[in-house]
């Protein structure tokens, strides 16, 4: 039976492959021979009688053994296998087999096409089941119809719905457009040139994403179209009419009438029914740091930021998807509204699916943060399931300047008490001056001696070469001589200080 769905696998197509891939949790991007070793791999290493069937499934719908199902796939067959819309306003009275103006429903198994569950809508009533658009001509453009009625009781669930936003309403009629495709479940997929009228009234399609990067193309988000405000809530029969564009694909269109939630209902749900258990998180941070034999490098730690990826900013409610290998967490209110205006469904770590039905409330970084403070932006789990806070960088290193600091006592130097000596612009300090009874000091430069207070003395006086610099030197001077009004002026320091000895320290 392995090698027998090992060999199924490997006819699979590509979408096949996402399928299957999708179906056990796993990612279906890239390269068709990536999801081909993907697939492999997952057969040998999970091998179940469920994945068994799955795999089973997807053969059996690529490789019917019925030539009815083959039939059905012929353009001529079309009318008779689909319940296909008509473009003739004229069919609805040609036959009693035409029911809301389509054909009824002849599916095959092989020929039903799925769409894709969506978190922030629930399907209450099917009002017009998936059903393909023929084209008639060979013109690009096309116009299609399909017609359905609303019961009163539809119609006072529409009315008295409340209102979610200004002017949207919580019970809402939506159209739906995906693939063709009876494999696996079909995510939104709008044809080209799509207009969509609905009671001869234009209703609004969401437009194009614009796209900041240089020379990507504008994207258009595909979601459900909401065509409430221009239907007849009566008995009243509602027509709608679809054009688009005939470029070789095949595509179907639904109607449901659906609940729409919010981001906030939805994140009331996560925390009701999805919050992981702060032992069951420290387990799994234990088998990841758990000491492999066969590893060279051996983990003693993981961190973890405490800031949000999305928005820059600290973690409120921390949330992860289950199938993610990381232990890095995102904010699940920001992540919910995000999706809400553009759905992407896209883990922020790494880029892989998040679906809503996998995510998940970390219990154990929820404590986290209600324990640490607001500064503490990282933290690091250890090898027996605890935690310690990782301080910023710069903080280390202030602490680290703080502690390698000497402490020095400040000491004065304009008090003479303080080192034993004048400080340099007291009047009592020597002026070198020859007629105040000590040796001339011009043109001699001394030593530097120690002081008593531990400092070291240095004569700051010009020496001979900077006298003939500034002029040449001075004669000496006495007071009480006549001529002492024609001799030069005693020589200032550059800073307009007496030359003297200044202590240095």
């Amino acid at each position: 039976e392995l090698v027998e769905a090992m060999n199924m696998v490997k006819s699979f197509r590509v979408s096949d492959l996402q399928t299957l891939l999708a179906s056990m949790g796993r990612s279906k991007s890239g390269l068709k021979q990536d999801l081909v070793g993907r697939a492999l791999r997952l057969v040998q290493t999970e091998y179940s009688p469920e994945l068994l069937k799955n795999v089973r499934q997807l053969y059996e719908s690529r490789f019917p053994k019925a030539t009815g199902w083959l039939a059905a796939r012929r353009p001529d067959g079309i009318p008779v296998a689909y319940s296909s819309l008509s473009s003739s306003p004229t069919t609805t009275s040609q036959s009693a087999d035409y029911l809301n103006g389509i054909s009824k429903p002849l599916l095959t198994p092989g020929a039903e096409v799925k769409l894709v569950p969506l978190p922030f809508y629930q399907t209450l009533e099917t009002l017009l089941p998936p059903t393909e658009l023929i084209a008639h001509n060979n013109e690009k453009l096309q116009d299609s119809q399909c017609i359905f009625d609303l019961t009163p009781n539809q119609a006072d669930q529409i009315r008295n719905a409340s209102e979610i936003r200004p002017g949207s309403r919580s019970i809402q009629v939506v159209l739906r457009i995906c693939y063709s495709d009876s494999i696996g479940v079909q995510e939104d997929q709008y044809p080209p040139n799509i207009a969509v009228k609905v009671n001869q009234s234009y209703c609004h399609v969401p437009g194009y994403y614009p796209s900041n990067k240089p020379g990507v193309e504008p994207r258009r988000p595909c979601r459900p179209i909401n065509i409430t405000p221009w239907l007849h809530l009566s008995s009243v029969t509602n027509r709608v009419t679809i054009t688009w564009g005939n470029f070789g694909k095949r595509y179907s269109v639904a109607v449901y009438l659906v609940r729409v939630f919010t981001a906030a209902d939805l994140f009331n749900q996560l925390k009701l029914c999805s919050v992981e258990n702060p032992d069951r998180c420290r387990e799994r941070i234990q088998d990841k740091l758990r000491f492999d034999p066969e590893s060279e490098i051996a983990t003693t730690g993981l961190r973890v930021s405490l800031i949000c990826p999305l928005v820059k900013m600290r973690l409120g409610v921390p949330c992860r998807v289950l199938t993610c290998a990381h232990l890095q967490c995102f904010d699940a209110v920001f992540f919910l509204q995000m999706n809400e205006k553009k759905p992407t469904w896209t883990c922020p770590v790494c880029d892989k699916p998040a679906p809503f039905e996998l995510l998940t409330i970390d219990g154990l970084l929820s404590e986290i943060l209600k324990e640490t403070n607001e500064d503490i932006e990282e933290i690091e789990y250890l090898t027996d399931g605890s935690w310690q806070p990782i301080r910023d960088e710069k903080d280390k290193e202030r602490e680290r300047e703080r502690s390698s600091t000497p402490e020095y006592s400040v000491v004065d130097i304009c008090i003479p008490e303080a080192n034993g000596h004048s400080p340099a612009h007291s009047s009592t300090s020597l002026t070198g001056r020859p007629g105040n009874g000590s040796m001339g000091m011009t043109g001699v430069t001394a030593a530097p001696t120690a002081a008593p207070g531990g400092g070291v003395v240095v004569d700051l006086t010009l020496d001979d070469s900077s006298e003939e610099e500034e002029g040449g030197g001075a004669g000496g001077e006495s007071e009480d001589t006549e001529d002492s009004a024609d001799s030069p002026t005693p020589k200032r320091g550059r800073y307009n200080y007496d030359k003297d000895l200044v202590t240095a320290y």
